[in-house]
């Protein structure tokens, strides 16, 4: 186990597309004819870190806008397992956890403690406490007079987000608000505060021992993996099209048949 330079070499869903690959190694080759029909080469185990993979990039495109003075680190490991933080945002407006979650076309539904997703409870409010105390507590040990980390909820592409009450202190919000939040906040921390806490947050020591690959391998092996995913997923279009098309055009060639068989015996019931 080795780590990098510096922690802001990570690339975003660096730790889920590990899994993602790793789950995938495990996997057979497909076919030729597979690939042809379309068949997805996503495993059974494999779509959930996909998915996760594809909103922690969404997320980290949108906080590579933010200006100069804003520095971002994403999956940075922390604790014994395999957890991690998806983004961590340092600023003028605080410091920022940020858990991601890509909850595409699904209704969420938040009100205090309670997060639901298309009608089912889930543990996201918690595990993002857990994270931005996990951040404050590191933070505390060298500059105790910092206010603390604020835990963020970040969804992509939901269907419908419908918040009742923020769920203090974590703030739930679409990916699309993330941006313009982030900088409508006023300035908590000095530039000198900013400069330690890049330094501390930049240092690999800070963090748990990470695997040796490195961001940009992980990310040319998940690019060619999306891209069979996509390629796949248009050839399984167009053969339920065509599918359809030929059905469409039997039943057009059957049709007459099938008047010509029935309307004799719907006369004889009538007579």
């Amino acid at each position: 186990m080795t780590t990098e330079a510096t922690m802001r070499q990570r690339c975003a869903a660096q730790l889920v597309i590990e899994e993602l690959l790793h789950e995938q190694s495990t996997l057979p080759p497909r076919s030729s004819v597979a690939r042809l029909f379309g068949r997805c080469p996503l495993g059974a185990d494999s779509v959930s870190w996909y998915r996760g993979a594809q909103g922690e990039i969404a997320v980290g495109e949108i906080l590579a806008q933010l200006p100069p003075e804003w520095t971002v680190f994403h999956a940075l490991p922390i604790g014994t397992k395999d957890a991690d933080i998806d983004h961590l945002i340092i600023g003028p407006g605080g410091i920022f956890t940020v858990n991601t979650k890509h909850h595409g076309g699904k209704n969420v539904w938040v009100a205090g403690r309670t997060f639901m997703v298309s009608g089912h409870k889930q543990p996201h409010i918690r595990n993002a406490k857990f994270e931005a105390q996990r951040v404050t507590s590191l933070v505390w040990e060298r500059m105790p007079l910092l206010a603390p980390a604020v835990p963020l909820i970040v969804l992509v592409n939901p269907k419908k987000l419908t918040i009742r009450d923020q769920p203090d202190p974590v703030r739930v919000m679409d990916a699309r608000h993330l941006r313009r939040w982030l900088l409508k906040l006023p300035r908590v921390i000095a530039e000198p505060d900013l400069v330690e806490l890049t330094a501390l947050f930049d240092r690999p020591e800070t963090w748990r021992a990470t695997s040796s690959n490195t961001p940009r391998d992980l990310m040319t092996r998940f690019t060619a993996l999306d891209k069979e995913v996509r390629v796949a997923g248009v050839r399984s279009k167009l053969w339920a099209l065509l599918g359809t098309a030929a059905t469409v055009c039997a039943a057009a060639l059957v049709a007459p048949h099938v008047v010509d068989a029935v309307l004799p015996l719907v006369f004889s019931v009538a007579h």
